[in-house]
């Protein structure tokens, strides 16, 4: 029986336990007839009655998968079968604890906390990955979902992988770090377009904190160090192993990517950021576009804090940090054309809101930001309708930045179920062009990505 007092475990958050797939959805509309390929999404899907307080972050990763071929669409879903999932259900029941109750002692024979495989989902190098930021990466068959394993580079990489790697979309090579609560801290890996590891580096960011995201550009790779900051030694007092310390500030490490290149460093009032949408160089400066969190205090097992659209331009001469907010609207899960990932970009994608953030149901609108009009539109579906992660596909050939289609899965409270929704970029505030239904819910996710068929 799940803690129905636990807002992650209430409504669309709820766990939707059933595996299974779908063939000839429901399609009001039209799917283009270049949408062929599938949208892999990924999220928290607790198995079992979680064991103590429970947060979004603990649920054992579930993909959801729409393909799209000639117009038509079909469902598939699975659980990713990680190590701690598999000896829970021969169990029968929950082994371990998450991220508000880490003192809940492991099987035996297995590592202290269960790789969950819930963040993102990626293809890298001919291998469909299912990545969480606190261990190695999940390989999964793509048609089927399967689980084929733990990925770790041929046994080049045994620390954490980030969830948020950045893909060159000139040289295909893949840049990522893993952050962990001793030294080193953070380190910097570069893959090659087969997946070799070719290069790491350990950053000194003096202070063991909770990294979620960070920046490439052409020639640098940002971190930034906000002040969420590790205690493990608040585990053995049953305490949040995670604290809010706003007196360290924002540290912003800046690594020339170039060889034999250095970190140097910049500052800034504390923050959060979990999320970025790109980073890219002009001229004399470095200019990054975020959403920001004013603080962020996970002890209480819900957000209190509301992610904003902001812009910081480092000035690379004087090394002074300017930030402005762009929008006085809520917004997260950022997404662009991955194919500007890096270089200089005019549009971002974002989930948005002006709902009271408070609230666990926060967002009610996608949101397409025009960085060079300084405008914004905004497509919405109804009060019953909540989107996730909005994910941009570009049309081959495509005549412009915004020349596309952006995907994402909308949950519909009043019916209680979830859809898959094709809005055209270019005309981003009229009606979707296509709406894929489901007949049931997809719980409230984190992150997925597009994958167009090789045929």
């Amino acid at each position: 029986m799940f803690d129905s007092d636990n807002p992650y475990l209430k409504g669309n958050f709820a766990p939707w336990r059933e595996e299974g797939e779908a063939f000839d959805l429901e399609v009001t509309g039209s799917i283009p007839p270049e949408l062929n390929g599938t949208l892999y999404r990924i999220g928290p899907n607790p198995h079992f009655a979680p064991i103590g307080r429970y947060h979004w972050f603990d649920g054992d990763g579930m993909v959801h998968a729409f393909i799209l071929r000639d117009r038509r669409a079909a469902y598939r879903n699975r659980y990713v079968r990680t190590e701690g999932l598999v000896a829970e259900m021969k169990a029968g029941r929950a082994l371990y604890g998450g991220l508000l109750n880490p003192t809940v002692e492991a099987p035996p024979g297995m590592p202290p906390f269960k790789n969950v495989a819930n963040t993102n989902i990626v293809r890298f190098a001919d291998r469909l990955l299912a990545l969480w930021e606190a261990g190695l990466p999940h390989e999964l068959e793509p048609a089927t979902l399967a689980t084929r394993g733990t990925f770790d580079f041929g046994g080049s990489l045994s620390g954490p992988m980030t969830a948020h790697p950045k893909l060159d979309p000139l040289t295909g090579e893949l840049h990522f770090f893993g952050y962990q609560p001793f030294p080193p801290y953070v380190t910097y890996y570069r893959a090659d377009i087969r997946g070799n590891l070719v290069e790491q580096r350990a950053i000194d960011t003096g202070l063991p904190t909770m990294m979620h995201d960070f920046v490439v550009t052409a020639h640098h790779a940002l971190f930034f160090v906000c002040p969420v900051v590790f205690h493990l030694e608040n585990m053995a007092a049953g305490k949040p192993m995670l604290t809010w310390e706003p007196n360290h500030g924002t540290r912003i490490g800046m690594m020339d990517r170039r060889p034999g290149g250095e970190v140097r460093w910049f500052e800034t009032d504390p923050c959060y950021i979990f999320h970025f949408l790109n980073g890219y160089e002009d001229g004399n400066s470095i200019v990054v576009d975020a959403c920001r969190l004013d603080h962020l205090d996970l002890s209480g097992g819900v957000f209190d804090a509301t992610p904003m659209a902001n812009r910081f331009t480092f000035d690379l001469g004087s090394g002074a940090v300017r930030r402005e907010q762009i929008d006085d609207r809520p917004g997260d899960f950022p997404r662009l054309n991955d194919n500007l990932t890096g270089r200089a970009h005019r549009y971002g994608y974002f989930a948005g809101s002006s709902t009271d953030p408070r609230d666990a149901r926060i967002f009610n609108s996608l949101i397409k930001r025009d960085y060079v009009r300084h405008a914004s539109d905004v497509a919405q579906l109804g009060d019953h309708m909540t989107p996730g992660e909005p994910v941009f596909v570009p049309r081959r050939n495509a005549e412009s930045e915004d020349d596309g289609w952006v995907l994402c899965v909308w949950y519909d409270a009043a019916l209680n179920r979830s859809e898959m929704v094709v809005h055209d970029a270019r005309h981003f505030a009229a009606d979707p062009i296509a709406r894929v239904k489901l007949e049931h819910r997809v719980p409230f996710g984190f992150h997925g990505n597009w994958l167009p068929s090789r045929k």
